[in-house]
């Protein structure tokens, strides 16, 4: 039987019948050999990087954008600024923080999307909302430097701040204790309509001037004296003095149960 020959199924052929014969000749298309790693080796668009913050489940560092969009340091920060320009009038935004990025809604729409999701606006206590500022302008910052511009402890203040993540711990400082070092988070940005930290409010002369020297005289007290024992320096500053910070801040008035303010 050759290669093309076809057997009837049914009633056999006459004897002088000659029986057809089919040939089909497949021809395979082309395949573009190495044109999928040319798309990559361009590098992502100003489009693709919309897309990839808009998946990421966590801000995503211009380290991280450099390697999974095969981009050099110089073009990502191109393509991010012109997404920030396309993003400028719609609802979402680009908002950036020290070497992260991410994609959150704009401010403008925060009243729309917690009527939609019937969310109840979380209040900060007056307390709260002092502390989260000096954060926000001296990060970072530890918390002597805070309890040194406040005048009072600030430990349950600072732990509450934690806990609803608007600010997080940086590291620790290069000083006696160690102590850490805090800063605002990304959601804290979010939070209060913010792009970057660029957009807080500048603080009057007078105030800038106070907070920088609380600061100065809370880094003089840190360094150990002449003849002081180090090993007592080294004890972090949520622990230092031994006290219970919830029994001192109840006393001082400093809890998040004071009158709410909106944030």
């Amino acid at each position: 039987m050759s290669e093309h020959e076809v057997v009837p199924v049914g009633p056999g052929p006459q004897d002088d019948e000659q029986v057809p014969q089919l040939e089909v000749e497949i021809t395979p298309e082309p395949v573009a050999v190495g044109s999928v790693d040319d798309a990559e080796s361009a590098g992502a668009s100003v489009a693709d990087l919309e897309a990839l913050l808009f998946v990421a489940e966590r801000p995503l560092s211009r380290a991280e954008l450099r390697s999974v969009a095969r981009l050099s340091a110089e073009e990502v920060d191109e393509r991010l600024g012109d997404l920030e320009v396309q993003l400028a009038e719609r609802g979402i935004r680009l908002v950036s923080s020290d070497d992260r990025v991410m994609l959150g809604t704009s401010p403008e729409s925060g009243a729309l999307i917690a009527r939609y999701l019937g969310a109840v606006t979380v209040r900060l206590s007056p307390a709260a909302l002092e502390t989260l500022a000096i954060i926000a302008y001296r990060q970072p910052v530890t918390r002597g430097v805070i309890e040194r511009i406040r005048g009072v402890d600030s430990g349950h203040v600072v732990r509450g701040l934690l806990h609803r993540r608007l600010i997080n711990e940086l590291g620790r400082a290069e000083t006696p204790g160690r102590p850490i070092l805090y800063g605002t988070s990304m959601e804290f940005m979010e939070r209060f309509g913010l792009t970057s930290l660029d957009d807080l409010p500048p603080l009057e002369a007078e105030i800038a001037a106070q907070l920088a020297q609380a600061e100065q005289d809370a880094k003089a007290e840190a360094k150990p004296t002449e003849g002081e024992d180090d090993d007592a320096a080294d004890t972090p500053d949520d622990e230092a003095a031994g006290e219970d910070d919830d029994a001192v801040a109840d006393e001082a008035g400093e809890t998040d149960e004071a009158p709410p303010v909106d944030a």
